[in-house]
């Protein structure tokens, strides 16, 4: 965002900042919103073991987590197409890090529920580290209540292609007074104010009032989900904003209506250790901002022995392992060259070596699976969803 795209910072934002991270602090986040934003991207580890993108830099708080020198077009790039990426702001990775120190206290057979997890990048950086850990042993729901972002969802999850994972829309309180997650994550909608330097209408939506309204529904959405959250369960709460009331107020009144404990923040720079999390704060760190807090339920949950991969309380749920080019190909894989690889992806017809097999095929790249067609010969018919096609010009 250029600079006149910031004429719009509020006079009462730059106060409530002030007090939220301290002046200096302050100070630092309005120059750094001046500023372009950075890219970064994460690895599936499940399909793709190093960056492809030269000179990028590791986060970090993330494994599988690069910053790159610069932005790709990556429409263009087969692998993105793949799911053997996703292309995810550095300090949202963070809510991955907080998630992965409690992976000791958790088990086979775990059950977790993304549940506010449009477009899918913390549902994807959750379900690479439950494989990491458990293998198949997991369950990963990841919930959008919103339906004009569920389809979205779906679609990164299908690209991504872990088989442990599915997704459904539900309002938080659907999901009723049982006990079925071991745990559950919430990056509740906010205020914003961490994706100003991204979107010019986040700057002009907000205001105290937004504020507050946010940090009210954020407590009715913890609220709703409580109970359907095991004994001894954890809740890994995040934001995308600075401000206390959305953040350490919010997990204090956790604390105090739902009789959560918090668990204590450990220092982890350059992020910022607030009263019971961290925030990153832009010009501190490459991103933008987020506010990452985890609590426990009191009481212990049984640890489950099974190695059941099956997700509680699903039905109306729905399976994002749909289609051949997101699981592994039950039809030959054919692999084919970049130019041939776009065209496929844009929808166009196209002609497979004269080698490959007859008859239903997955088409290929780097040994990536893109999705199916079926090779006739002399033509090849193009099964691409039509949904996800390119629609950029790919000669």
């Amino acid at each position: 965002m250029t600079r006149e795209g910031m004429t719009g910072i509020s006079e009462e934002f730059k106060k409530l900042l002030e007090e939220s991270v301290g002046p200096e602090r302050a100070a630092t986040v309005l120059e750094a919103l001046e500023k372009a934003p950075s890219v970064s991207i994460r690895l599936n580890p499940s399909k793709l073991k190093e960056c492809p993108f030269p000179g990028a830099a590791p986060v970090d708080w993330s494994p599988y987590g690069y910053l790159l020198k610069e932005r790709p077009v990556f429409t263009l790039d087969p692998l993105f197409h793949a799911g053997c990426y996703y292309v995810q702001d550095t300090s949202a990775m963070f809510v991955g890090h907080i998630f992965r120190q409690l992976l000791d206290s958790l088990h086979p057979g775990v059950s977790v529920l993304d549940l506010c997890a449009a477009p899918g990048g913390k549902s994807t950086d959750l379900a690479a580290s439950l494989r990491e850990r458990f293998g198949d042993c997991f369950s990963l729901l990841s919930n959008e209540v919103m339906r004009n972002r569920f389809g979205v969802l779906r679609s990164n999850l299908e690209t991504w292609g872990d088989p442990c994972t599915s997704c459904v829309s539900k309002d938080p309180s659907a999901f009723g007074n049982d006990p079925l997650f071991d745990v559950v994550v919430a990056d509740v909608p906010c205020s914003g104010e961490g994706m100003f330097r991204k979107d010019a209408q986040a700057v002009a939506e907000w205001s105290p009032k937004t504020v507050e309204f946010c940090a009210a529904r954020s407590r009715r959405i913890l609220r709703d989900i409580w109970p359907a959250l095991k004994p001894g369960g954890f809740l890994v709460y995040s934001t995308c904003t600075f401000n206390y009331f959305e953040n350490d107020d919010t997990v204090e009144w956790a604390a105090s209506e739902l009789g959560a404990d918090i668990l204590p923040p450990q220092d982890f720079p350059p992020a910022v250790t607030t009263r019971f999390g961290h925030v990153l704060l832009p010009g501190l760190v490459p991103g933008e901002g987020q506010y990452v807090a985890a609590l426990r339920k009191a009481g212990e949950s049984p640890v489950c022995t099974t190695g059941s991969q099956r997700t509680p309380n699903t039905q109306k749920q729905r399976s994002v392992c749909t289609t051949g080019s997101q699981c592994t190909p039950a039809a030959p894989l054919v692999n084919v060259d970049r130019k041939t690889a776009l065209q496929y992806l844009h929808g166009d017809a196209i002609v497979l070596p004269q080698d490959a097999p007859l008859g239903p095929v997955t088409i290929g790249f780097q040994g990536q699976a893109l999705g199916p067609a079926k090779n006739l010969g002399k033509r090849c018919n193009n099964l691409y969803p039509k949904a996800k096609r390119i629609k950029m010009d790919v000669q």
